[in-house]
């Protein structure tokens, strides 16, 4: 019995004479009141699906699932298939680590919290900067933070946040969720030829622009040859300067500290996780004068009572679980099984396995670029730029209609526009890039 019920849980503790008077004073006679749910979506207490043993609920999921169709990918634009090492499956998927929670108790999760240091650790060696949170949502969510962040440490008057017009649709649209609530404003600065427009980008910082914003490589796989320019832009200016990444792309491309960038962010779940279409792993790194202001978790390594190194979740005054209102920022969990498998992959390859793997970025991408080319109808790349990954191609001819006949031969690619296509080839092989450019060839006579 809980209260004054017979039935209910624990969990949910208000007995009926507590619910009543909470729902007098809000002034309404139910709980469902407080719900706006349309009448068709609405949970009648019955869910019209007939019981079926374990085998055949298999049966009829696998037969579901059949009729997805079996696509190589191509896609690019945050979507990177690279092949995962069974041994990040096979570790990431210990008990210990799927079933863990946030790790308030750090004498019964050393473990996970040294895989979370090491996470961290990586991230600092390959962005340069000196602190690095043990991760975000995703990419998106982790601009929205530096955006925040960067109204937090104003040094500016004014209000804007400068990011190149050429961004994935996703991370415009959860910055502008991100600031919506303050008084920052969002502007786009120009593109040349798949790059920031240096110029345009000088002109507009006049004063008022609390933060600019790239990428390296860019959302078309550029990449951005302009970034200590930028650096210096944003330091005559004093505008935090942050600059999107991912691990692979780093571990070849110059240190972001190197060209004077003070937050980077990106997607770190371009290792460890297979293409997710939605769910990722944000990184976030930056200097150690903002420790104070970074959102989301850290990791600190100190000693215990026998002088033992030990880990535990630190400086948590920060976090919205103490601080509520006055947190840093409103995140109060991140993806910690995701950076312990990114994690686990970084250190399988190793550093030079990460420097191989983005070079056969840089060399397939050319090769195909190039194959592509060579093809009646087709330009590639668009952008005279060197490219990692990814690159845009333009075809005579509807880019809409071209692919969807080379998903009738079994290949997924990004479309931009009336007659441009983006290709990836990060984790495709070289039997299905020989079948692409075939297809390709066939689909653009």
């Amino acid at each position: 019995m809980y209260g004054s019920r017979t039935t209910g849980s624990p969990y949910a503790p208000h007995t009926d004479t507590e619910t009543v008077a909470m729902l007098d004073a809000v002034g309404v006679d139910s709980e469902e009141a407080l719900f706006d749910i349309p009448e068709p979506v609405q949970f009648d207490g019955d869910f019209g699906i007939d019981a079926r043993s374990e085998r055949a609920t298999r049966q009829l999921v696998e037969s579901i699932l059949e009729r997805n169709d079996d696509l190589v990918e191509l896609l690019g634009r945050g979507h990177y298939g690279y092949y995962i090492p069974s041994l990040v499956d096979h570790l990431s998927d210990r008990s210990e680590f799927l079933t863990s929670y946030t790790q308030y108790q750090p004498e019964v999760s050393q473990g996970f919290l040294q895989a979370l240091f090491e996470y961290q650790s990586m991230l600092v060696e390959l962005t340069g900067l000196e602190v690095a949170n043990c991760s975000m949502y995703d990419a998106a969510t982790a601009l929205g933070e530096a955006a925040t962040l960067a109204d937090r440490l104003r040094s500016v008057s004014g209000s804007v946040v400068l990011v190149p017009e050429l961004l994935a649709a996703n991370k415009r649209s959860t910055l502008g969720n991100y600031v919506a609530g303050t008084d920052l404003t969002v502007e786009t600065y120009p593109m040349v030829d798949g790059a920031a427009d240096l110029d345009a980008i000088a002109d507009r910082l006049d004063g008022d622009v609390v933060m600019l914003y790239a990428e390296n490589p860019t959302v078309r796989g550029t990449i951005e040859p302009g970034l200590s320019t930028l650096g210096d832009l944003a330091t005559e200016s004093d505008s935090l300067f942050v600059l999107g990444s991912d691990p692979v792309a780093l571990s070849l491309l110059e240190r972001p500290a190197d060209v004077g960038a003070d937050v980077v962010i990106g997607d770190a779940s371009v290792l460890g996780l297979p293409t997710a279409y939605g769910m990722g792993l944000g990184l976030f790194a930056t200097r150690e004068d903002y420790l104070r202001q970074v959102p989301g978790r850290l990791v600190g390594a100190s000693e215990d009572g026998d002088d033992r190194r030990a880990y535990t979740l630190t400086l948590q005054t920060r976090e919205q679980h103490i601080r509520r209102e006055r947190a840093t920022s409103n995140i109060c969990t991140n993806q910690a099984w995701v950076a312990l498998r990114t994690a686990i992959h970084a250190a399988a390859l190793g550093p030079d396995g990460l420097v191989d793997l983005a070079t056969r970025d840089v060399t397939r991408a050319r090769e195909l670029a190039e194959r592509v080319d060579d093809l009646p109808g087709v330009t590639a790349p668009v952008h005279d730029r060197h490219h990692v990954r990814e690159f845009v191609a333009r075809v005579d001819g509807a880019a809409s209609t071209i692919a969807a006949d080379l998903e009738d031969h079994g290949y997924a690619v990004h479309t931009l526009g009336e007659d441009e296509l983006q290709l990836c080839v990060a984790g495709a092989t070289d039997d299905e890039l020989d079948g692409f450019v075939d297809a390709l060839s066939e689909v653009v006579r």
